[in-house]
């Protein structure tokens, strides 16, 4: 019996069944086969999971998910794996909503919250998309798993694929963080540095995965981590008990994040969980790459590549995103918006949240903390709206940036 089964047991309640039911690519509307590996659509759009709600609707009573202990896993019902001995866990989930006070009040917002996703196994939110990535695939008899990274994904990729006595290949740019390089190493991953960005890591990941028949697990190239990252948004919802934020500021590099929680969102709407009205979901990204933003304010569907990115925020250096039309997409429809910050704003905002809200989260995260100055500026949130913003990663995986810019940014 794995940890999955022993959740369900300790809880006293019959195997969990899901309500997953099909595949469909969201710019064809072609379907595919569940029960197989799959990576994205012969049109080359990205495959989403698909729930029979309906069924879901008169037949799950959401006060289980309460009565189960916190953690990813507590919402099987709209998770795409079928068996709990599939499924492998490190403990990720059930993250916590903190106030801002002291940040709230420098920016004018009276309740601003930040989920810290720092406090994931391997330190980022990428354990979640991992959780879930990792267990359908063992549950379809994958054996190699390959994907480029910036750094973070890499690591939690390859901790659950060591859970799972799957081989795990990464590759990353030569300049990743080094204790994301020494982590995918210590969980056996076979890891190559690239020269250049994340595309061309994915380059030379996509180059083997041709050669070599191991499953590619890129950003959007296989359906499932979506639905792990989707979790946040279905957590949030508990959170916030059914009312959900005025706004939502998430730190954007390939954007899965945004996007699954947009896709719970959804989700929860057509089943009959949430009455009122949808956050507006925001987009934040480093100015040195920002090609979700550039897309946004001029009116496109899709982003054009964005050459010569750069940023301290390794996470949100991604020049181009294979969901970029789904990320605009969930950001227009929910009447959100998207914006820039600079670096030495990103660091002012890191020192600020660390002195006065005790936090050391990831310089991705101080953008989307300063994101929350911005968009308050601009009205697009009330003195008294609540406003979240999500920290992906823990501060403590950038200690070289932390020592290399101590004498740039006083206080550090």
């Amino acid at each position: 019996m794995n940890d999955i089964a022993r959740l369900f047991e300790v809880c006293k309640a019959a195997p969990p069944v899901t309500y997953f039911r099909e595949l469909e690519c969201p710019q064809c509307h072609a379907t595919y086969d569940p029960t197989v590996l799959q990576n994205t659509c012969v049109c080359g759009g990205p495959l989403l999971a698909k729930y029979d709600l309906d069924s879901f609707k008169k037949e799950f009573d959401p006060a289980l998910w309460t009565q189960r202990p916190k953690g990813l896993w507590r919402y099987w019902e709209l998770l795409p794996v079928n068996s709990v001995e599939n499924a492998v866990t490190l403990g990720e989930g059930g993250t916590p909503v903190l106030k801002m006070c002291e940040i709230g009040k420098m920016y004018g917002l009276n309740n601003l919250y930040i989920k810290d996703e720092g406090l994931n196994p391997t330190g980022t939110f990428k354990a979640r998309g991992a959780a879930v990535g990792v267990s359908k695939a063992k549950e379809l008899g994958a054996k190699v798993l390959a994907m480029p990274t910036a750094g973070n994904a890499g690591a939690a990729w390859a901790a659950y694929a060591a859970r799972s006595k799957l081989r795990m290949v990464v590759a990353m740019p030569q300049d990743a963080p080094l204790v994301t390089q020494a982590e995918c190493l210590a969980y056996g991953a076979d890891t190559y540095l690239v020269e250049g960005l994340i595309s061309d890591a994915g380059k030379f990941v996509s180059k083997l995965v041709a050669e070599r028949g191991w499953f590619q697990v890129a950003t959007l190239k296989e359906p499932y981590r979506i639905e792990g990252k989707k979790t946040m948004g279905l957590e949030i919802f508990q959170d916030f008990k059914g009312k959900l934020p005025a706004a939502i500021i998430y730190p954007t590099g390939g954007g899965v994040g945004l996007i699954g929680m947009w896709k719970g969102f959804l989700e929860l709407k057509e089943a009959g969980l949430i009455e009122g009205d949808l956050p507006k979901m925001v987009v934040c990204q480093a100015e040195g790459c920002s090609p979700i933003v550039r897309a946004f304010l001029e009116g496109k569907d899709r982003a054009e590549f964005f050459e010569g990115a750069s940023t301290i925020a390794a996470g949100i250096r991604v020049p181009s995103a294979l969901g970029d039309f789904l990320i605009l997409d969930a950001v227009r429809s929910s009447g959100g918006t998207a914006v820039s910050v600079t670096d030495e704003e990103i660091l002012e905002t890191w020192k600020e949240v660390s002195k006065r809200e005790g936090m050391l989260i990831c310089p991705e995260g101080a953008a989307a903390v300063r994101a929350a100055k911005i968009i308050r500026e601009r009205g697009l949130v009330g003195p008294d709206d609540p406003v979240l913003v999500l920290n992906t990663g823990a501060g403590s995986k950038y200690t070289e940036l932390l020592h290399e810019k101590a004498k740039m940014a006083e206080g550090f």
